[in-house]
């Protein structure tokens, strides 16, 4: 395939309505990188279950993120594919399945996510013996890391490496951790290693809860990393699906103007939403941009994307464009 064969053909065919607004929100994103812009990009849903990093990591590559903000399940499910992917069983038929079928999937630990299934032993255990290891580490050493740098500390040690089951090109938090991308998952404790990580303080293996920073902490650096890179670039925002990992980042500019009094500070440069989430009574996932405006995220003249349709497929689109695929 030549070179931007693929954006060739989505420019050529997607024309109208979301197809439309894909290609405009794409164009909109190029834009802002070559006019010096940086991105933010988050991720919602079960985008690493889908195996996002295929194109994300190669994004992260190319320098067309400058941060992520993702769920705590992002953050792991990516590893977990990467080191348990011969594991996994997709299930075509899952909106057939009866609640004995669900029940099957428990008993052989399979934790299903839509149509593809987790197998806890080689993903979540495997991850799991690696995390202890750090998170001990560091609780004797009176050392205390964030989420996404104790998995930076995983993946730089090796101690995974002989269970790479995919191309590590197509993690992108190993592309994360090799530009040392910065990172902020906002409510780790609602994820897989969350809980594992409440077990082992409730068994007295971590002595200190507070070894893995939290929420407030990364507030604090968001906005020491948007008050610096704001000196010199636009930050966009590029949100995948909805929830936490859009709703906390993007709060950061209300925060420094209302809350450290801070006006001088810009507000978002780009914006663009994918998500399926209809506009309905106090939905803020499906909230307008223009609604963002009243909360002084986003000004009047923002350029200003929604894309309504799944992110699985619309995603990697917009990325095939932004990369001149």
């Amino acid at each position: 395939m030549s070179r931007g064969a693929v954006s060739q053909f989505i420019k050529h065919h997607f024309r109208h309505f979301n197809a439309a607004a894909l290609v405009d929100a794409a164009e909109g994103y190029k834009r802002h990188l070559d006019n010096g812009g940086a991105m933010m990009i988050t991720l919602a849903g079960a985008m690493s279950t889908a195996e996002l990093g295929i194109s994300l990591a190669e994004m992260i590559r190319r320098d067309k993120v400058q941060a992520i903000s993702c769920t705590g399940a992002n953050l792991e499910e990516d590893l977990f594919n990467l080191v348990a992917h011969d594991h996994y069983e997709r299930v075509p038929h899952w909106r057939d399945l009866t609640p004995q079928d669900e029940q099957a999937l428990l008993e052989r630990h399979m934790n299903r996510v839509t149509d593809t299934c987790i197998p806890e032993m080689e993903a979540m255990r495997r991850l799991e013996g690696a995390l202890i290891d750090e998170w001990t580490a560091a609780d004797q050493a009176g050392e205390r890391y964030f989420p996404h740098e104790f998995l930076y500390r995983v993946i730089r040690s090796g101690k995974l490496e002989p269970y790479y089951q995919i191309d590590p090109k197509d993690s992108w938090v190993v592309a994360a951790a090799e530009k040392n991308l910065p990172v902020f998952v906002p409510g780790w404790e609602d994820s897989t290693t969350g809980n594992m990580y409440a077990g082992h303080c409730l068994a007295g293996e971590i002595k200190n809860v507070h070894t893995v920073r939290g929420g407030i902490e990364y507030m604090m650096v968001l906005a020491d990393w948007y008050v610096e890179t704001s000196k010199q670039h636009s930050i966009g925002f590029f949100q995948i699906g909805g929830g936490i990992a859009g709703d906390f980042p993007i709060c950061v500019v209300p925060m420094l103007h209302q809350d450290m009094r801070r006006p001088d500070i810009p507000v978002w440069g780009y914006f663009c939403q994918i998500s399926d989430s209809t506009t309905s009574y106090g939905s803020y996932s499906g909230a307008v941009p223009n609604e963002k405006i009243t909360w002084g995220k986003l000004a009047v003249d923002t350029p200003k994307y929604i894309i309504e349709s799944d992110a699985s497929i619309v995603a990697p689109l917009v990325f095939a464009i932004v990369l001149d695929c």
